[in-house]
């Protein structure tokens, strides 16, 4: 769930936000679902330059009992642990750990590697031909490739790595086989794939010709147009495991 402004919105290659609804009722409705694991970004946190809203994560966290993921605007080890006692079960790190790497270390060292996600937020750089990372809310490019930060956060102590490609971001077209064959037999943690499902055969595709561990989708599940027990039941069929 992507919010901006304590309400849930959802774009296109990051622009163009619309507004979906309130967290913690759509949170409750994942919940019911049987969904996996909720991803709770304050999309605009680092822009506005304040900390992530505590009191949003604090009505989600009382509505689900699955592991919450956090980020955004996170830029010490306090904020941390804040969000931590808020109910978050995971912290998620994307511009604070390319302006301090030093804070993937910290926070791997006081709550533990797999406490630690990094959001790597990559587009594709036609005129270089790599993929970039970007910061901001994908609004700043850093010059730096994607796999060579994937393998340097790792190292740093992150305990997993949630990868959205801003190319399909929103499109519906599917997810970024190429990134993800590239970028998961590079590391050795979780690697989630995020940016572009549109029918659950993306899901099985990313799934079957990718070594992820997780996918991630907004629209598909925010709109109604895949529910998660259907989708679970097609991925089953494809003998792609699941809870």
């Amino acid at each position: 769930m992507d919010v901006d402004n304590g309400r849930v919105k959802k774009g296109v290659n990051f622009l163009d936000l619309v507004d979906v609804g309130e967290p913690a009722a759509i949170a409750a409705e994942y919940e019911k679902q049987g969904a996996d694991e909720l991803v709770f970004l304050d999309i605009t946190a680092t822009n506005q330059a304040r900390s992530t809203m505590i009191d949003v994560v604090e009505k989600v966290s009382r509505k689900v009992f699955m592991p919450l993921t956090v980020g955004g605007g996170i830029k010490s080890v306090a904020e941390m642990q804040n969000l931590l006692r808020a109910g978050a079960d995971k912290i998620s790190l994307n511009s604070a750990a390319i302006a301090s790497p030093s804070l993937i270390t910290e926070g791997a060292k006081k709550f533990g590697n797999q406490c630690i996600v990094v959001a790597i937020d990559v587009k594709r750089n036609h005129e270089k031909k790599f993929f970039e990372v970007y910061t901001h809310g994908g609004k700043i490019s850093t010059g730096i490739d994607a796999i060579t930060w994937a393998k340097k956060v790792v190292e740093l102590g992150a305990g997993e790595l949630l990868v959205t490609s801003m190319d399909q971001d929103g499109t519906k077209s599917g997810f970024d086989i190429e990134l993800y064959q590239k970028i998961a037999p590079e590391i050795d943690v979780p690697v989630i794939a995020s940016g572009g499902a549109g029918k659950m055969e993306d899901f099985v595709d990313v799934f079957r010709k990718c070594n992820v561990d997780g996918a991630l989708a907004a629209s598909v599940f925010h709109y109604g147009e895949i529910t998660i027990p259907n989708l679970k039941e097609e991925l089953k069929k494809f003998e792609v495991n699941v809870r």
